[in-house]
């Protein structure tokens, strides 16, 4: 099969639900290397949280942020930011829509910002350094914005309103991303082979969520996890073993590693 470049989404994906990845499946991705295929991440979260998980793996390249960044390396390739007023717009609107409490994530290029009512750390010691704030006198430039929704009206309504963004919603909650309306999975890939020369035909992706289906589509081969949402395996060229059955170990074995 040709292959010049494996690229994983992060949770339900490459990590395991322990935010691990296992022995067996490091091993098969070393194997890759030794092979010549380069790694690569595609996942909603900021760089420096993703690096939190996959420092071991060194990845050679990072989309994070939702498509909104792109790293080769040591060196951004891409960024989507908003400025710092339509970061503020968006919050405020957020709020006067989802209501004034309604909880909040931003990523910058740098860090990642939260206002939960319950410490993050406190849930899952691993979440990383996320930074504590009430938005009230924000003034940072976001590459993306999630907003915890539960009423899907309202979901609806502050996607009209934000009409410049794209919005998808997390299977696994009721989060919702807001990034500028081309920072994309898919997006970021085509600008990512186009620096490095590289086309889509080269790239085997693997995801499980609703982020994830236009990755799929775009790549020579779109692998969908056993834990993937019904409306990933759809659209996907293969259905793997999930992620803690190392199902894309098993796959990388059969069909790269002879």
């Amino acid at each position: 099969m040709k292959c010049k470049l494996l690229l994983f989404d992060l949770d339900g994906t490459l990590l395991q639900t322990d935010k691990t990845i296992s022995d067996k499946t490091m091993n098969a991705l070393q194997k890759c290397r030794e092979l010549g295929v380069m790694i690569g991440v595609s996942t909603s979260r900021s760089v420096q949280n993703s690096m939190f998980y996959i420092s071991k793996l060194s990845p050679n390249i990072i989309i994070a942020s939702g498509g909104a960044v792109v790293k080769n390396n040591d060196e951004y390739i891409y960024t989507a930011e908003f400025t710092n007023d339509e970061t503020r717009n968006m919050i405020a609107t957020a709020r006067k829509i989802c209501g004034a409490n309604c909880e909040i994530t931003i990523d910058t290029l740098k860090e990642h910002f939260w206002n939960y009512k319950i410490d993050p750390n406190n849930i899952d010691a691993n979440w990383g350094d996320s930074i504590y704030t009430d938005y009230s006198e924000f003034d940072k430039k976001a590459l993306k914005m999630c907003v915890e929704i539960f009423d899907k009206e309202k979901a609806n309504e502050l996607a009209k309103c934000l009409r410049d963004c794209d919005c998808v919603k997390f299977s696994d909650g009721e989060w919702y991303k807001f990034t500028k309306k081309e920072a994309t999975k898919e997006n970021a890939i085509l600008r990512m082979c186009q620096a490095l020369s590289i086309t889509v035909e080269d790239i085997i992706a693997f995801g499980d969520d609703y982020v994830d289906i236009g990755m799929l589509k775009l790549c020579s081969v779109g692998v969908a996890m056993g834990n993937a949402i019904d409306e990933v395996k759809s659209v996907a060229d293969v259905v793997i073993g999930g992620n803690d059955e190392d199902g894309i170990a098993e796959y990388l074995e059969e069909s790269l590693i002879k």
